[in-house]
């Protein structure tokens, strides 16, 4: 019998192989331009977020657009318009205590896309201060701001939201927005009602395919105590005031460089906002910080009075 030569299986073994690759590869190029034809690009999504000049909101429009993402990014002062258009942004003045600005900003979105796939509310402040030494005045500044504008601005995207039959609000809350602490009460009554707010308009909105998202931070890096400091030297008579102690310890904390316990950057709220945006189903509540947590679960387990004590020593008697 004659032999093949040595090897020619080897040979023949190894040109199968190449020409099976080969055919795989013929094939999956068929399939792919086939169906590539038809293929368009997903159309990019449109979000607005408020409060982009620094901290939290301008984070989150920088991640947005990096993720793809279509980002009306709005700021009270324009100057930071200004800064947010250097950055390539398409920015928007937006001042929430105004109407006539909220609308203003509204068609100018709409001026430029059909509909807007996410609202992000998160301009806002924190007006410190014993309650005692808040006026009514002061405090309706505080909701002007911080529950009516946000309020007034969902009204006006929402039938766009629903013609579309899709939509993502995240509301920008605060662990504050479920616990209380002294000498933040005027701050602490905005988000409560925020809550109260979203919680109602998502019971409302539950047959539609919008949702809503409520992120509650602790403490984040970002100007907040910069912005508390100026309210509060702008809105408390302190000299006169039966807590004026209890302030001048309260300054030294605000006015400090000095990050407070369990402090995230502003990266921890951008997370939760991506998951928000492009999740199947986003999650009702997504809590940032250890201080969030572990009050979610306080306020579960203990007695009122024994979570008062608890909320007393965590807000230091309003000396932190």
């Amino acid at each position: 019998m004659i032999m093949p030569p040595k090897g020619l299986y080897a040979v023949n073994k190894k040109n199968t192989l190449c020409q099976f690759r080969n055919f795989l590869k013929a094939i999956t190029f068929f399939i792919f331009t086939r169906n590539y034809a038809n293929m368009q690009s997903p159309p990019m999504k449109s979000v607005l977020i408020t409060g982009c000049s620094c901290g939290i909101g301008l984070c989150v429009a920088q991640g947005l657009k990096q993720a793809g993402y279509r980002v009306f990014a709005s700021a009270r002062q324009e100057k930071d318009v200004e800064m947010l258009k250097a950055q390539g942004f398409e920015a928007l003045h937006l001042d929430l205590s105004s109407s006539k600005s909220i609308n203003m900003a509204i068609d100018a979105v709409f001026k430029k896309t059909n509909t807007l796939y996410g609202l992000i509310h998160n301009g806002a402040y924190g007006q410190v201060g014993a309650l005692e030494d808040i006026s009514r005045q002061v405090l309706e500044a505080q909701f002007q701001t911080n529950v009516f504008g946000w309020h007034e601005l969902t009204n006006l995207v929402l039938p766009k939201m629903k013609q579309y039959n899709e939509g993502r609000i995240i509301y920008l809350s605060s662990v504050l927005g479920f616990v209380a602490m002294p000498f933040r009460g005027a701050y602490n009554a905005s988000k409560f009602a925020i809550e109260g707010l979203a919680n109602t308009l998502r019971l409302e909105l539950s047959k539609t395919q919008v949702q809503l998202s409520l992120i509650q931070p602790g403490p984040i890096e970002s100007k907040f105590r910069t912005n508390a400091y100026k309210a509060f030297s702008k809105h408390i008579e302190m000299e006169n005031s039966d807590y004026r102690a209890n302030y001048q310890k309260m300054i030294v904390r605000l006015q400090s460089k000095e990050l407070a316990d369990f402090t995230l950057g502003a990266e921890a709220v951008l997370k939760c906002c991506l998951h928000a945006l492009s999740a199947k189903q986003a999650k009702i509540h997504y809590r940032v910080t250890f201080p969030t947590k572990l009050f979610a679960v306080l306020i579960r387990l203990l007695p009122t009075w024994l979570m008062d004590k608890a909320l007393n020593k965590a807000g230091g008697g309003g000396e932190r």
